[in-house]
């Protein structure tokens, strides 16, 4: 038996947009945020079709992202923003915040957030103050 891919484990699909849409909505409502947020489009849907399709194949399930644009570069993609510390810190909020109101196997979220952290980290352009 080979082992679930994240996607599998998760819950596919339906639980990785509702990990999306949870994540944007509180990039979104929490004050904390609002480094990051304003460096979005006001209408984060496109943002959030990005994260879904994107996630979709990163944690093992169908390559949407790949399919519809190519390949991700993330760091290159992220390179117009300014990304520092405090910024990978308020991505990293929301976004354990989603995992741990989405995700109720706490193995898989803690997981993810390791796996998260990793990127988020990785896609700081700043240097340190």
């Amino acid at each position: 038996m080979s082992a679930q891919s994240h996607y599998e484990r998760i819950g596919g699909a339906a639980k990785v947009r509702q990990l999306v849409t949870r994540f944007y909505a509180l990039m979104h409502e929490l004050p904390e945020s609002y480094g990051i947020r304003k460096m979005h489009a006001e209408d984060l849907s496109g943002s959030a079709d990005k994260l879904f399709k994107f996630l979709s194949g990163w944690m093992g399930g169908p390559q949407l992202y790949v399919e519809e644009f190519g390949h991700p570069f993330l760091r290159r993609r992220h390179l117009p923003f300014p990304i520092g510390d405090s910024e990978r810190d308020q991505w990293m909020l929301c976004m354990n915040m989603a995992l741990a109101e989405v995700v109720d196997d706490q193995n898989l979220r803690r997981e993810l957030s390791n796996a998260f952290a990793k990127v988020a980290d990785h896609m700081r352009n700043l240097a340190p103050h």
